[in-house]
């Protein structure tokens, strides 16, 4: 999709969009439940849709009515006599949190996606299939995997994804062994982390946590209930973005007490107005392409931390560098730093590439209600956020789309 966006301000009142980090782990807290359980305030994203396929592929009943899921847990625990296969489609974080789960049965389970998707690390993993012996098989678009986790001491290096946390934290608890996972530090993306044992809390699943230490105790059974998704900081920070433009915005539907990582876009935000860098984002690297723009905006500043948005869907800082050359704004991109010049925006003399990343399509989108321009491959906002022009339309700000 092709969208061209001409200069505009955007002025109005904008409600954030449900957590797509809270839904994934909402809904497979649901779908590992006893019972029937009800999650509401969904958005349907690919990412969120993927989840919702690879849980019914477990055995999942899930019905959708509206934003909201009534779902029935699969015992994901108990052979069901054949193999399954896992629609991931381009989802990182449904790769990651089912595969632990797919190594509860025994049975083969395959866990198919992009190819693109199946070069993002997974060594966590490869690494306690040879020490447990259970069949770990990659191909260009699927892994499939064979054989039962045991309950044990897992260690895992705090500076990688914290998705491999996560999904031994969902499947760990179902085990008859008690277990803990040791993070060897430095700990990076601790909020994610956070967001997942509190999800686990709603559903009955209690882990004790001593500093970098989760104690999990085995025979725990997930209980069917009923929740509601916060909304997005990760999305809502594109929204506030647009103040640094000139235009009015003001993004209501945030929990103050929310435990996501990325509810600290706004303090970021003025740090970089306020010229305070050195600026570290090792714990909200999805934050860094609306970041990069801020900074565009504001004269320029120094990230830290920067190293993980090399294993995004795109290299995400090596992206940013590419598109804002395009608009006169230079960044200089490091092994774990990134430097965003100050300069003056203009508008592009080709089009943008959103490099089949929605958040890069969507940073792009607020500089170019500046500059005015166009961005190609702007259907990536459909990952996390297929109505994200719809909602700038509604605030004033003039797009028109269509297919490339």
């Amino acid at each position: 999709m092709r969208v061209e966006i001409r200069p505009s301000k955007a002025k109005g009142t904008v409600t954030a969009p449900p957590s797509k980090s809270m839904a994934h782990r909402l809904l497979i807290c649901a779908g590992l439940s006893e019972g029937e359980s009800v999650v509401r305030n969904l958005a349907y994203s690919e990412d969120v849709k993927a989840t919702i396929a690879c849980l019914q592929a477990l055995g999942a009943a899930i019905r959708l009515d509206g934003d909201t899921a009534f779902v029935k847990g699969a015992h994901v625990t108990e052979p069901i006599g054949s193999s399954a296969v896992l629609p991931c489609n381009e989802c990182g974080s449904t790769l990651r949190f089912f595969t632990p789960i797919c190594m509860l049965s025994g049975e083969e389970r395959t866990l198919r996606g992009s190819e693109y998707l199946m070069t993002r690390p997974m060594v966590v993993y490869e690494e306690i299939a040879v020490k447990q012996d259970i069949r770990f098989e990659k191909s260009a678009d699927s892994i499939t995997v064979q054989g039962k986790l045991k309950s044990g001491v897992y260690e895992v290096a705090g500076n990688i994804s914290s998705q491999f946390i996560s999904g031994l934290l969902f499947a760990l608890p179902l085990l008859d062994g008690d277990s803990e996972i040791k993070i060897l530090p430095p700990v990076e993306s601790k909020p994610y982390i956070d967001m997942t044992v509190a999800a686990l809390r709603e559903f009955g699943i209690m882990i004790e946590n001593d500093d970098n230490v989760y104690k999990i105790k085995g025979g725990q059974r997930y209980a069917p209930t009923d929740v509601t998704v916060e909304g997005d900081c990760s999305n809502a920070a594109f929204f506030e973005a647009l103040n640094y433009t000139g235009s009015n915005v003001t993004v209501e539907g945030l929990r103050e007490d929310s435990l996501q990582g990325d509810r600290i876009y706004k303090i970021l935000f003025k740090k970089i107005k306020n010229g305070d860098s050195p600026i570290d984002i090792a714990d909200c690297p999805d934050l860094g392409p609306i970041l990069f723009a801020v900074a565009a905006l504001c004269g320029g500043a120094r990230f830290i931390g920067t190293r993980r948005l090399k294993i995004k869907e795109s290299d995400r800082a090596a992206a940013m560098r590419q598109e804002l050359s395009k608009l006169g704004i230079s960044i200089d991109v490091g092994e774990n730093e990134v430097a965003v010049h100050g300069g003056r925006l203009h508008a592009p003399t080709e089009p943008l590439d959103g490099h089949g990343d929605h958040r890069i399509v969507m940073a792009l989108s607020v500089l170019l209600t500046v500059t005015g321009g166009v961005i190609e491959g702007a259907q990536a906002v459909n990952k996390s956020f297929p109505d994200f022009f719809d909602r700038l339309t509604d605030l004033g700000v003039k797009l028109h789309y269509g297919m490339d």
